[in-house]
């Protein structure tokens, strides 16, 4: 077993499970407990400038430069929280080594991860698989991209002979709930440019993202005894409904996929007097972004029309926005990750729009050109969640192509 991987079994048993709905960061307070604990291991292994946010869970380091060469300051980001979709508590790995191609027992849970389900799987015969014992998630996402920094910092401070620049290293919170680099001190972190590390198979760089706003759909009604509502109630329910089909059923995320755009009801409660519904809003494409909340804005003003000024309110904001105009600007990132994976016989991913958002497009827009690099995990978000060993080792050598291809070419 690797040091990687060590690493990684060492960080998914500690519970770091990030909530919606808060306004401070982090979220939860146990994301404190694998940042203090990656705080003393930068420190053991020699990291520099080795800092944690009390406040905010942000951790920061630095691998110091080694040679006077000019070379471009690189960072490498991971997110430490998991998703609230699954219990991160008390996970339990099963390690399959050497995997035979049949179905893997996922512990006494009763469950068994099947190429016949997943044939994902089948690409890593012979190899180390890692899963949950079916009653948590894994925390691959993104504890795997933690592992993989961590030890691309320890393999360069412990091989002084391999020349490098100022390498940057970030640990975030709360990522899975979308608030994970709005506190992020960039100037602190010091780097040019960065990669979050943090996805799916290897041999992908992501640098295309959804363009995400939310929007807040309150419906007020008027409660009338049923025996005498003729003409006189407005159930928000039925209003709410009425709104929601105004919207294109075929645009839904059960019926999209790549570059498709959806508007997605998250959530709907309330009764006769008061309904909310909670949307979530994507599309890759700027002006088709536009176009869609121009439409459920133009739903609030029929439903106006319809049934009397002030029935319906929409309130939309912005969440994020697709990095591609930022990376483009900068798509050697993007070009000599592709070199690595091709100098180390890696094929490369055919490009993937990623149907989501990451931290690194956030960052591009603060002024931080940060792509996406996989981590190997498959089924991220549930309990058939599951990675490789040999995928995790294979991007710490990844990462550390990147920095020669940089280191060389400066």
């Amino acid at each position: 077993m690797t040091k990687t991987t060590e690493r990684f079994l060492r960080y998914v048993r500690i519970d770091t499970q990030s909530e919606g709905g808060h306004d401070t960061t982090p979220s939860t307070e146990k994301q404190f407990d694998l940042a203090r604990l990656l705080v003393d291991e930068l420190k053991e292994i020699g990291a520099s400038d080795v800092y944690l946010d009390e406040k905010l869970c942000y951790v920061y380091a630095k691998v110091p430069a080694n040679t006077d060469k000019k070379i471009p300051k690189i960072g490498f980001i991971a997110h430490m929280d998991t998703s609230n979709a699954v219990s991160g508590a008390n996970v339990s790995p099963v390690i399959t080594p050497d995997y035979d191609g049949s179905p893997i027992k996922m512990g006494d849970s009763g469950l068994f991860l099947d190429p016949a389900e997943y044939p994902d799987l089948l690409r890593y015969k012979g190899q180390t698989v890692i899963c949950t014992d079916g009653t948590t998630l894994l925390g691959g996402d993104d504890k795997a991209g933690v592992a993989i920094i961590m030890s691309l910092a320890e393999y360069l401070l412990t091989h002084p002979e391999v020349p490098h620049g100022v390498i940057s290293i970030g640990f975030t919170p709360d990522e899975e709930v979308g608030m994970g680099v709005f506190g992020f001190d960039i100037e602190r972190f010091g780097a040019e440019f960065a990669y979050t590390v943090d996805g799916g198979p290897v041999g992908a760089c992501d640098f295309e993202n959804f363009n995400a706003a939310s929007a807040v759909v309150t419906v007020t009604g008027r409660s009338i005894h049923p025996g005498s509502a003729k003409d006189l109630m407005k159930n928000a329910v039925n209003i709410a409904a009425d709104f929601h089909s105004l919207l294109p059923a075929s645009e839904r995320p059960e019926h999209t996929e790549k570059y498709e755009g959806f508007f997605h009801l998250g959530g709907i409660r309330g009764d006769v007097e008061k309904t909310t519904m909670v949307y979530i809003i994507r599309d890759h494409d700027k002006k088709k972004f536009e176009a869609r909340k121009d439409l459920i804005a133009k739903a609030g003003d029929f439903i106006n029309a319809k049934y009397g000024e002030g029935t319906v309110t929409v309130e939309v904001s912005d969440s994020y926005y697709n990095m591609r105009e930022i990376i483009l600007e900068n798509f050697h990132l993007v070009e000599n990750a592709r070199k690595a994976y091709t100098n180390l016989g890696i094929p490369l991913l055919p490009p993937d729009p990623v149907r989501g958002g990451t931290d690194g497009a956030t960052l591009s827009f603060r002024g931080l050109p940060c792509p996406n690099l996989s981590t190997g995990g498959h089924n991220m978000h549930g309990r058939y969640e599951f990675i490789a060993a040999e995928s995790m080792d294979t991007m710490v050598d990844v990462c550390r192509e990147i920095v020669r291809i940089y280191t060389d070419e400066s």
